[in-house]
């Protein structure tokens, strides 16, 4: 325990209207930082936005990704928040510190003090202090934001919410996951950049493959021309070729670019219109081997 001084430098009304004036002062400076911070950030995060979308590459991120102003104000907004908590938490000891100094209390057996209880509790926070340091630096990077769909490892799903120490998830069957931002070791973006939809034919392998090509091509195109599909699709479809002869199946993939998270609407039309034109055609599909399994109905 620190040693007591026998009188505290207490003089009425001296005393109170400087610890007056040192929190009123505090106030302040708080107010201004907080202020400059908010536009700090702001401006930093505008002037990124401006320079991505200066370059084809950049505009075609935004476009692909779907990330926009609001991306950015969240980004900002988070970031503004993390640093006015630190300065905050830094003018509050300070002024502590000062006011004590004025009252007369010593403050090197105190600071002595709490540089070992400091210690002690950093070394039982570390996973605390771990996750912090990672929700940080994840901000900071713009690993991913509320609205990406991604892969912890641990769990996928929706990102609903981002914090400092945990990332709230929702999964494709409605189940909601909190994740420490310190125990995630990789994460897989689904929605930054691009999705690719992968389409897989099968048809018996007696078939004319050139033949069964062209039709599907056809078909591709009908479907790359839907207006629904307009906004969505990057690169238009294209029949790649055989992809695999195992047996008696003949396998033919189609692929196509689309904006992030989209690919599964095209990859559903464009399954529906091959296996249409495919039977009108004649085109006989795999055959069914006696004794296998029926396929879940």
């Amino acid at each position: 325990m620190p040693p007591v001084p026998q009188a505290l430098n207490l003089v009425w009304p001296d005393t109170a209207i400087t610890i007056a004036v040192i929190v009123l002062a505090a106030v302040v400076v708080r107010l201004l930082l907080a202020r400059a911070i908010t536009r700090i950030v702001a401006a930093a995060v505008s002037r990124s936005e401006r320079h991505t979308l200066k370059s084809p590459g950049g505009r075609l991120l935004k476009h692909t990704t779907g990330i926009g102003s609001e991306r950015y104000k969240q980004r900002a907004e988070t970031l503004g928040s993390l640093l006015r908590s630190v300065s905050t938490a830094l003018i509050v000891v300070l002024t502590v510190l000062t006011i004590m100094s004025e009252i007369g209390l010593p403050l090197g057996p105190l600071l002595a003090s709490a540089g070992i209880g400091g210690i002690a509790l950093g070394f039982g926070a570390q996973s605390l202090v771990k996750d912090y340091f990672a929700g940080i630096f994840m901000i900071i990077e713009d690993q991913y934001g509320v609205g990406d769909f991604i892969d912890t490892g641990e769990a996928t799903g929706t990102v609903e919410e981002v914090t400092l120490r945990v990332t709230r998830l929702r999964d494709p069957t409605g189940v909601v996951w909190y994740v420490r931002n310190g125990e995630i070791v990789r994460i897989g973006n689904q929605s930054q950049g691009w999705s690719t939809a992968i389409v897989d034919i099968p048809v018996a392998s007696t078939e004319d493959p050139a033949r069964v090509i062209e039709l599907l091509r056809g078909a591709v195109a009908d479907v790359a021309r839907e207006e629904q599909f307009a906004e969505d699709i990057i690169e238009d479809p294209a029949v790649v070729g055989v992809d695999s002869i195992v047996g008696n199946t003949m396998t033919i993939r189609i692929l196509g670019k689309t904006k992030t998270n989209a690919q599964w609407a095209l990859q559903r039309e464009i399954l529906e219109r091959c296996q249409t034109t495919l039977a009108a055609a004649g085109i006989k599909g795999p055959p069914v081997v006696p004794g296998a399994p029926l396929p879940a109905v």
